[in-house]
């Protein structure tokens, strides 16, 4: 095979695989934005003229007037052929993420069939690019293995993103509650000082804490709810702490600082594990990497002048 059928082939294959990342991005955003126009239109309805609404449904974009609406349809109409437990673990794994585009569990599911649809299409034109079969099979297979499992790790890469930054707020948050207790506040005001100065997702889920008992559910309740809500190791200690502490009669600010203090303590352990692990994940590159280009630099030469006599002998 010369080199302009080769450069056709990757060419192609580009082409594909761009057309299919737009394709995808465009279904994602049409489902999103008609989520969000739905909820848009329950919050006020009955206060726009028909003319209005109109106008304002003509103006927004293809993708969300056509796309979105039939994707929220066929989710609804998917939901009954859906294995038992798999959307709740979908929607769990959506609030774990913090609900990325206002998704739910069957229009998530409507995605990534429609993702697995467009890498079969895209395996059908890709594999008659390969030169052997080897080739096909690889070219054929990536896209709908892309397709099928490509939706699930960015929810998963969502879900780490958030535990990560709320686990780096989680001492600071502290800290200030702590400040805020000991300065004669209440738990739920210091909390609302913390939702107020500290942003972020943490801060967005104490915020939801805090509007829950304001409805009426109780501390324990809307702690707990949380808890469900972060499944983080760290927050779930705290929350149980305050549980405790508010069961017992126990001073909140010394179970405040005790758990602050405790936090600072993780996240210094966290960081000398990192530290002690960085030598042996510095070992490959050493080894693959920079030794063979130290060798080439130093023994290069020698090994030059050592052929060159033997070459005059």
């Amino acid at each position: 095979m010369n080199i302009t059928a080769l450069d056709g082939q990757m060419l192609a294959v580009v082409t594909v695989s761009a057309l299919v990342f737009f394709v995808i991005v465009w279904i994602g955003l049409g489902v999103t934005r008609a989520r969000e126009d739905m909820n848009n239109r329950l919050a006020v309805y009955g206060r726009a003229s028909s003319g209005s609404v109109r106008d304002e449904e003509l103006s927004k974009p293809l993708a969300q007037r056509t796309i979105g609406p039939v994707v929220l349809k066929l989710s609804g109409f998917l939901r009954r052929f859906t294995p038992v437990g798999y959307l709740e673990k979908k929607q769990h794994q959506l609030v774990l993420a913090g609900n990325p585009g206002n998704l739910d569990a069957p229009s998530f599911i409507v995605i990534k069939l429609l993702t697995t649809v467009a890498g079969l299409f895209a395996a059908f034109f890709l594999s008659d690019f390969g030169s052997d079969s080897m080739q096909r099979i690889f070219l054929f297979g990536m896209p709908i293995v892309l397709g099928f499992f490509g939706p699930d790790a960015w929810l998963q890469r969502k879900i780490d993103d958030r535990r990560q930054t709320m686990l780096r707020a989680l001492p600071d948050v502290l800290d200030l509650l702590v400040i805020s207790v000991e300065a004669g506040l209440g738990f739920d005001a210091a909390l609302s000082r913390v939702v107020a100065t500290v942003p972020g997702p943490l801060s967005e889920e104490f915020f939801r804490m805090l509007q829950e008992t304001r409805v009426g559910v109780s501390r324990r309740d809307a702690m707990r709810h949380l808890m469900d809500r972060t499944d983080l190791e760290e927050l779930r200690s705290f929350i149980l702490a305050m549980i405790q502490a508010e069961a017992f009669g126990v001073t909140i600010a010394r179970v405040l600082r005790v758990q602050a203090d405790e936090m600072r303590v993780k996240r210094r352990q966290r960081a000398q594990e990192k530290a002690f692990a960085a030598p042996v994940k510095l070992v490959f590159p050493l080894v693959f990497c920079i030794f063979p280009a130290l060798f080439i630099v130093l023994l290069g030469p020698a090994a030059i002048s050592i052929g060159g006599a033997f070459a005059n002998n």
